[in-house]
């Protein structure tokens, strides 16, 4: 594409080069790996679900025998094959029969990959069947009632309750979202398992559960098809859970997942090497369920100046473009992350923010980008921040966003309440009306502050590219590089969650959702 604000593509073109060359070596070392998320990810492929008598995923309770024993190398499929070959249980009998001590999953002789593989096969085809039928379904509904155009509006709702969510997400819906976030419960990402059933209590947040995003996702196609149009459902497969939540989703019908290691690394202290691994198995799943991901550059600029940190945003969004590419997500399901964080009282901060914006529309033409709202400097003058919010609106709209989650005039008061939903819906619905084709009508000045300003962050960018590529992802994590946070390759949480592949090892999901 031809630039409005006369970036050199060839630099682009560099420094996605560089951004690759990074990508690599995070991935080479990704493949020798798998984790216990990973593995109960596998058993819930093969169809294995529920809980024990102490509400225990099942899951969780396979692979932690697979972890004591010492065979968590050889990977569950392997093992779980060899068991459904002695037995002629299905993976769900098996899983129930070793809760209660009655199998011994690791003690079964060891069968060839070609027998493994076929008496596996009618249980990777039903969970492969099933995605593959939620997209369909999901396609379907988009032909047959339409949906809202770019940029979409994000909402959230937050009560706890599932069935309260349900309330108010049906009535932003019908105010004029397009996209309604379920904001999990405040802690959710650090725990090693994905709670089990419907909930009604939650602090900041509801349980992101299979049971949960079921309910969700039949009430939207409900009002969906009252309203005329499709809404997307999101969640957050972001934490130790990454790719079992990513499997829920896909196998109840979600369409936007938050998915980024980077933030967990950063705000949630995972480990970066567990968080990483998971984080690859959970992108292919989302690429193949046609789910969009989101990621979480926004939040750098929470803990870091926006106006000087910029860069490191842009440098963000092209690795995470690049790991990715690696698991098969096609650009149009990237919402790559950035956001309208800097300080108000900043001397031309919206031309600043609008050259942002505009730069990382030009340099990723096929994502649909997640813009983010202003938080950082929110007040609590819901007067002054419904200002700011129509500020933010008017950038997405002109540089043609994907995603826009919409702020509150209530930011850093309180979760929102149905009435704040209606006024930022209301405020983003009036700017995208009325400045629709600002984008197409107005140029910007040749050398003049904007596209000075879009050159002067895609070089600083293009400098920390070099700068990560020399030392590797997982130094420039350990130094600090973005969001001015600090983690240790061997710290954080997760850690002894993660095992090297033995000879044994297979994962059959990969190649069918990679199409390989």
């Amino acid at each position: 594409m031809q630039s409005k604000l006369g970036l050199d593509f060839t630099k682009v073109a560099q420094a996605k080069e560089k951004a690759q060359q990074i990508a690599t070596g995070v991935q080479q070392f990704v493949n020798e790996y798998t984790t216990v998320a990973v593995e109960r990810t596998l058993c819930r492929l093969l169809g294995i679900d529920g809980v024990d008598e102490n509400q225990v995923p099942l899951p969780n309770v396979v692979v932690d025998c697979l972890k004591e024993e010492g065979r968590l190398h050889d990977g569950i499929v392997f093992v779980m094959g060899n068991a459904v070959l002695a037995t002629g249980r299905t993976p769900q009998e098996i899983a129930e029969q070793a809760v209660i001590g009655k199998i011994d999953l690791c003690a079964f002789p060891s069968a060839s990959v070609s027998e493994i593989h076929q008496v596996l096969q009618p249980y990777i085809n039903r969970g492969i069947e099933r995605i593959t039928a939620n997209r369909k379904r999901r396609e379907g509904l988009i032909a047959q009632i339409g949906a809202g155009a770019q940029p979409y509006i994000y909402v959230i709702v937050a009560t706890g309750n599932i069935y309260e969510d349900v309330v108010q997400a049906q009535a932003a819906a019908r105010q004029g979202a397009d996209i309604i976030a379920v904001i999990r419960t405040t802690g959710q990402s650090l725990l090693d398992y994905v709670p089990y059933g419907a909930t009604t209590e939650g602090f900041g947040g509801t349980f992101a559960t299979q049971e949960n995003f079921r309910i969700m996702r039949k009430a939207l196609d409900e009002v969906g098809l009252e309203i005329g149009r499709y809404i997307r459902l999101c969640n957050y497969c972001s934490g130790l859970c990454m790719p079992e939540i990513a499997v829920i989703g896909a196998l109840e019908g979600l369409d936007v997942m938050l998915n980024d290691a980077l933030y967990g690394i950063l705000f949630r202290d995972i480990n970066m090497q567990r968080t990483l691994i998971d984080q690859y198995f959970s992108r292919i799943i989302n690429g193949f369920a046609g789910v969009i991901i989101n990621t979480g550059e926004d939040n750098y600029l929470t803990t870091a100046d926006a106006y000087e940190e910029a860069h490191t945003v842009l440098a963000s969004d092209l690795i995470n473009e690049q790991l990715a590419l690696f698991a098969g997500l096609p650009p149009d399901q990237m919402g790559l992350g950035h956001a309208f964080e800097m300080d108000p009282e900043l001397e031309n901060g919206f031309l600043y923010e609008l050259a942002q914006a505009q730069m990382t529309r030009e340099i990723f033409p096929d994502a649909p980008l997640k813009y983010m709202p202003p938080t950082k400097f929110m007040t609590g003058n819901i007067f002054r921040g419904h200002l700011q919010d129509a500020l933010f609106n008017m950038i997405g709209i002109w540089t043609q966003q994907g995603i826009q989650l919409l702020g509150m005039p209530t930011e850093a008061i309180h979760t929102p309440f149905m009435s704040d939903r209606f006024l930022a819906i209301e405020n983003a619905r009036y700017i995208f009306q009325n400045l629709k084709s600002i984008g197409d009508e107005v140029t910007f000045k040749e050398d003049g502050m904007i596209a000075k300003r879009a050159a002067e962050v895609l070089d600083n960018a293009c400098d920390l590219l070099d700068k990560v590529g020399k030392e590797g992802l997982f130094a420039a994590l350990e130094k600090g590089i973005f969001g001015a946070v600090k983690r240790s390759r061997t710290g954080g949480k997760g850690l002894d969650g993660v095992c090297k592949k033995g000879l044994n090892y297979m994962n059959p999901f990969i190649s069918i959702m990679k199409k390989d």
